[in-house]
């Protein structure tokens, strides 16, 4: 056997010396394992689930800027009768530094609340579309999280860690259970507006994971991928002959350097890529929907059409098997620094704006999901990186709140109907430290749903294991139907 051959071989039967030497290291020792093999030949293919999954598919709607949840969800009648006092003692307790502006005085704003449903919950007038669905929602009103501010802690809500490298949440995914459509990504990444949402693209990377998991942000419009279109002035067959000449000579590269998977990411992406020239617009393509449909997420509307195109193609892309799609919200119709929801000032006009655009779209997605069938399959969850403060900032602002505020989720696996865990009467701080729900608790239950426990969700990165949740979190049960 000539050095060539003996090269040949060992590349072929293990990636070479150093991938045998790893075969040992391996748990179980040994040879790879079936499932290590397979990620070496096609990390992508679907991948089973470690207990029965109670959903396919997750729509995460990320509030970005943080909305005041006592404004939205959660009534304090004490917070309105005690408007324009100091904050008491007492309910300071615990809390070491405010965020940003100081403690002012206790602030109500200029909402109606009421009842809805046969779980009774409450809703300000800011949502009325989403307080039509009160009975399938699951609230979660003692929400926590680390930081106060909008990127470390949206980086956490995205992705565990408070510094870039971890992977996200979505990237997680991907790993564990593969894609179901090999013509889309598996993981998508949905904004308005003509900015990347705060934070950017680390906020959907795959970090430490290969770099194949991480995700694909969809931007607004019929090209909803850069570059993504084959020239005008290339064929079909040349673009053929060149993605094949490029395949053979990442291929030889490949060889060479086995464990660098940023190159097999690339050459992975470049054959998606060329698959996604049809598949892609054709999926974000809202002309064959219907009028009523259009009508029913607000595409008509200036302040809706936005965020409403992107939760239509949300749905599409769950009826086309993608298995997470993050969606931000974007800017509104009120002009100036409107991107988000952070309102330091101005709350009753910024919310207002905000509540505006993502309500009605947000109440039609439930409903045809519902109407579909596809939300027994489907979780949808409804989150933000924090809350805003019961005591106001500039006169007519929030600050930012870490110590309690309010998500939810809807769709399969839920308890719908149900509320997990409470604020103390002026929704400043969790009234229940038991029941604080960190973002590890939420990844923990929203993959539960997706039939992965967060504990055996391994990968070995610098010689540690780990997992998606760093070394914390639990499946809260309570919510679990």
């Amino acid at each position: 056997m000539n050095n060539k051959s003996r090269r040949d071989f060992l590349l072929k039967s293990g990636y070479g010396i150093g991938a045998l030497a790893l075969n040992g290291l391996l748990p179980g020792g040994g040879f790879m394992s079936a499932a290590f093999a397979a990620d070496l030949a096609d990390p992508l293919a679907p991948k089973q689930p470690h207990f029965p999954a109670k959903v396919k598919s997750v729509i995460w709607l990320h509030m970005d800027g943080a909305p005041s949840t006592i404004d939205l969800y959660d009534y304090k009648p004490e917070l309105i009768k005690r408007a324009g006092q100091e904050v008491p003692a007492s309910f300071l307790k615990g809390i070491k530094t405010s965020t940003q502006g100081g403690v002012g005085k206790l602030f109500a704003s200029n909402r109606t609340w009421k009842q809805h449903g046969e779980s009774g919950a409450w809703f300000s007038d800011l949502v009325p579309n989403i307080a039509q669905h009160a009975d399938k929602l699951a609230f979660i009103k003692s929400s926590v999280t680390v930081g106060a501010t909008h990127d470390i802690s949206i980086l956490k809500l995205n992705t565990g860690g408070l510094n870039p490298g971890r992977p996200s949440l979505g990237a997680w995914i991907h790993y564990a259970l593969g894609t179901a459509n090999p013509d889309l990504p598996a993981y998508v990444v949905l904004y308005n507006g003509k900015r990347e949402p705060t934070g950017g693209s680390i906020n959907w990377s795959s970090g430490f994971l290969p770099a194949v998991y991480q995700g694909t942000a969809f931007r607004p419009g019929s090209s909803p991928i850069l570059y993504l279109d084959r020239p005008e002035t290339v064929t079909v067959a040349q673009q053929g002959e060149n993605l094949g000449l490029l395949k053979l000579l990442n291929e030889q590269k490949d060889a060479a350097y086995p464990g660098d998977s940023e190159l097999q990411a690339r050459v992975r992406a470049y054959e998606l890529a060329a698959r996604m020239q049809t598949t892609a617009p054709e999926a974000v393509d809202l002309s064959k929907e219907t009028d009523a449909t259009k009508e029913l997420y607000g595409l008509n509307g200036e302040a809706t059409k936005g965020y409403g195109t992107s939760l239509l193609r949300a749905r599409r892309l769950v009826e086309r098997g993608v298995r997470f799609i993050q969606v931000v919200s974007g800017p509104t119709d009120i002009g100036g620094d409107s991107r988000n929801w952070d309102a330091h000032q101005d709350l009753e006009e910024n919310h207002g704006a905000h509540a505006r655009a993502v309500d009605k779209p947000i109440g039609a997605l439930l409903a045809d999901l519902k109407d579909r069938g596809l939300l027994d399959s489907t979780l949808v969850v409804w989150t933000s990186e924090f809350g805003r403060t019961s005591y106001g900032q500039s006169g007519t602002g929030r600050d930012h709140n870490p110590w309690g505020y309010t998500q939810w989720l809807a769709g399969g696996g839920v308890k719908a109907g149900t509320t997990y865990g409470s604020t103390d009467e002026i929704g400043l701080q969790i009234a229940d430290k038991s029941q604080a729900v960190d973002t590890y608790d939420l990844h923990a239950t929203v993959l539960n749903q997706l039939g992965l426990d967060h504990l055996k969700l391994i990968y070995k990165h610098q010689g540690r294991s780990e997992r998606p949740t760093v070394v914390y979190g639990k499946v809260i049960k309570e919510l679990i139907a």
